[in-house]
């Protein structure tokens, strides 16, 4: 991976940050939901912000 800016990596950090929050958002949306296609749908978004994650993560290190 290239050098980054310290203004890069906060960037970087801060996405990250934000990608968890959403995460954690979803998976207790899921858990407090009695509606099973609203709780897929949570769960769904969770894993694509997993995916966010996980894919950012992979170009920092």
């Amino acid at each position: 991976m290239s050098n980054l800016t310290t203004e890069e990596l906060k960037g970087l950090s801060e996405t990250l940050g934000a990608e968890k929050v959403l995460i954690q958002k979803y998976k207790n949306y899921a858990k407090m939901t009695a509606d099973p296609t609203i709780r897929a749908m949570c769960e769904q978004l969770a894993g694509q912000h997993m995916n966010h994650y996980d894919t950012l993560m992979m170009n920092f290190q």
